[in-house]
């Protein structure tokens, strides 16, 4: 059975920093990529971050480019997303996923206050 939980959201005020974990279960994990994905209030959700199975390739949304990193641990069957320069508008619940496969986890909430 596939599982992914998400940790590490919380409050936080603009200019912050937050770090982001999904530990993944039921897979190969280090056989699979990896995406971070946000879906803020009354907005569809939107990709965040992606990266490869060895965490040697990344890419990003541009609205996070340069304040993000995604990184994963192949050991510890985990994805982490680092967050600084937070703004407001990064408010939302930001969930993990199996890239290619259809499971998410439950989300983690960040709120980011001006």
């Amino acid at each position: 059975q596939v599982q992914l939980v998400e940790s590490g959201g919380g409050l936080v005020q603009a200019g912050g920093s937050l770090r982001l974990s999904c530990a993944a279960s039921g897979i190969i994990f280090s056989t699979r990529g990896m995406q971070w994905y946000r879906q803020a209030p009354g907005k569809q959700r939107e990709l965040v971050a992606t990266i490869g199975v060895s965490g040697g390739s990344t890419n990003y949304a541009d609205f996070v480019k340069g304040r993000f990193t995604i990184s994963r641990d192949n050991a510890k069957n985990t994805v982490y997303l680092q967050m600084n320069s937070l703004k407001p508008e990064d408010t939302a619940v930001y969930y993990c996923k199996i890239f290619t496969m259809g499971y998410w986890g439950q989300g983690t909430q960040v709120t980011v206050s001006s």
